[in-house]
């Protein structure tokens, strides 16, 4: 099953820069949804062996990441008259660049780590450092509400990843408290988002500032 890790990670890694470099908001959900496929299987990947803790938080992950999450968020653009394009303040171009300068950096700042031997040779911590880069990257960069979520999203699917690492120490008790945390903001976002559209029609975050008024 080990075999199987690095082309996932990979794909991980070219999901990231897809999200970067597209104009499509409805693009972006599904790239998240497919990372959050990827990651229930690499939750079972992971582990040496198939059992049931696995199972289950395969099962969970791929429920709320790819089925509820982005079932949510496409609500949200189907109640909301909106563009459907991304619209970013920084153009796509730059964020694909800076994704690619941060992946290279975090290649060379996870050889400098004190990594368990069987982690040292796969694509585990860089992945992890270059997906929580770009949920950075989109959670300040982009102007729609529904973008900057999956933002978030992608972000913490870094950290799940790099919890993937621990599952020998505490196999489950750091998975499962990832998700939750995931869960409940997810569920106080879309609960902000619905508030922004009825208010002012729109999820363009930049008429959050007609608050201060």
């Amino acid at each position: 099953m080990s075999a199987a890790i690095a082309p996932l990670l990979v794909l991980v890694l070219l999901s990231n820069f897809f999200v970067l470099a597209t104009s499509r908001l409805r693009a972006v959900v599904n790239v998240s949804a497919l990372q959050g496929a990827i990651l229930g299987v690499l939750a079972v990947v992971v582990h040496r062996e198939f059992g049931v803790i696995p199972l289950l938080m395969a099962a969970g992950t791929v429920a709320v990441k790819t089925f509820f999450i982005p079932w949510m968020l496409g609500r949200a653009m189907r109640d909301v008259v909106m563009r459907r394009e991304v619209e970013p303040f920084l153009d796509y171009v730059p964020s694909l660049v800076l994704g690619a300068l941060g992946t290279g950096l975090t290649l060379l700042f996870a050889d400098t780590l004190p990594l368990a031997p069987e982690h040292r040779a796969t694509l585990l911590m860089p992945t992890s450092f270059s997906t929580v880069l770009t949920g950075f990257l989109v959670l300040t960069t982009r102007r729609k509400a529904i973008t900057q979520v999956v933002g978030y999203l992608i972000l913490e699917n870094g950290i799940f990843i790099m919890g993937l690492s621990l599952v020998d120490a505490i196999p489950f008790v750091v998975e499962l408290g990832v998700l939750l945390d995931l869960f409940v903001a997810i569920f106080v976002m879309g609960i902000i988002i619905n508030q922004i559209s009825r208010e002012f029609g729109s999820l363009d975050t930049r008429r959050l500032s007609a608050l201060k008024e």
